[in-house]
């Protein structure tokens, strides 16, 4: 009888490799548990804090809005469960349109791993740029801030907020936390590393700090100004990757770029530091979310000059290298000429050596001339 040995497989385990493959399937599991837990009325309380936008008011009907009352929101400490679970929503999307959309064209352009790298981060950018900048310009004609201007500023602070512009900074905060754990999962590389994080880092500040200081209605104009010229940039690198002679695009980008932040300055300069510099209520309270003090306007007008600078050196620094490589490009070869000498003897060496290099197999050379005299 053949004795069967025991099988010494261990059982399976979450693995390096197995979370990488699966991860979106993880998160889906994990985002429908907060789902599930609305249908039961025991986990109904604590599901419907990570789903569902919180610190609800409804204002009483005015008299130009007679038929109907407003519900507006201001945010609080709850809102980090909402955006936890966005930010699964956002890990679930953003592989989706990997695996359905940037993987095919990948496989079809056989792209290096540079270009593939640099593909897929544009092709995840550009996606949401493009909904980010819609979204955002929604609420701007629909709040009537391009009618009005001076509502960036008027009747600071803006502590409430509308359903829409809520929801649209919990997305934001959302999709740039959800890079921290994509780093991961889509294997970047180490020296790519810091950069990614200053990059994520910058927006996670720029817009925690216009969403707790009440400055929403500056923060959303300076955000679809900046995604649009983002949305530009990224775009034309997805049509110069399929098309290294297409760069009408790159210089589209570069004026708008410099227009960009010359705009965000000014509207940061004339929003902080004229319009809420003139404003009555100048006093630290943080029950009504007034943070209109001069400490306060000098550390967020410094903070946009400083990102905007750092954003220029960056901007040079790119444009100096493709001038550079453009002109190394297009240089032509250095050819060097052949150094020709005086009298006979170059000619002879010409006709039997290489290159001016007399060869041993020569029928001029002395020694052949005296075999032939005996």
């Amino acid at each position: 009888m053949a004795i069967r040995k025991k099988s010494t497989k261990s059982p399976p385990v979450l693995s390096h490799e197995f979370i990488l493959q699966n991860h979106a399937d993880i998160v889906s599991c994990v985002a429908m548990v907060f789902l599930l837990g609305l249908m039961f009325e025991i986990t109904a309380k604590a599901s419907i804090i990570f789903v569902t936008l919180q610190y609800n008011v409804t204002l009483p009907a005015t008299e130009e809005q007679a038929t109907e009352s407003a519900s507006l929101y201001y945010y609080g400490i709850k809102d980090l469960a909402t955006v936890f679970f966005y930010m699964l929503v956002a890990i679930i999307i953003h592989a989706i349109i990997q695996e359905y959309v940037l993987d095919k064209i990948n496989r079809r352009m056989h792209f290096s791993k540079t270009k593939h790298s640099k593909f897929n981060e544009s092709g995840q950018l550009s996606a949401f740029y493009f909904f980010a900048c819609v979204w955002g310009t929604f609420i701007l004609v629909s709040e009537n801030y391009v009618s009005d201007p001076t509502i960036l500023w008027r009747a600071y602070p803006h502590n409430l907020m509308t359903f829409q512009m809520k929801f649209f900074y919990i997305s934001q905060l959302a999709y740039w936390f959800h890079a921290f754990p994509e780093l991961y999962f889509q294997k970047t590389k180490k020296e790519d590393i810091p950069r990614q994080l200053v990059y994520i880092g910058l927006y996670l500040f720029h817009i925690a700090g216009a969403y707790l200081l009440n400055l929403n209605h500056l923060g959303l104009v300076l955000l679809v100004l900046h995604y649009f010229v983002e949305f530009l940039f990224h775009i034309s690198r997805l049509f110069y990757f399929s098309d290294e002679k297409y760069q009408k695009g790159f210089s589209l980008w570069a004026v708008l770029f410099v227009l960009g932040r010359l705009l965000t300055l000014i509207l940061s300069v004339l929003t902080v530091g004229f319009g809420l510099a003139r404003a009555e209520n100048q006093k630290l309270d943080f029950s009504t979310g007034n943070f209109n003090v001069l400490a306060v306007r000098i550390a967020v007008l410094a903070s946009i000059c400083i990102t905007q600078a750092f954003m220029m050196w960056k901007f040079i620094n790119f444009q100096l290298r493709r001038w550079r490589e453009h002109s190394t490009f297009q240089a032509p070869p250095v050819r060097k000429k052949p150094t020709v000498t005086k009298g006979r003897s170059s000619r002879k060496g010409t006709e039997n050596g290489v290159n001016g290099t007399v060869t041993s197999n020569g029928a001029d050379s002395p020694r052949n001339r005296k075999d032939k005299s005996s």
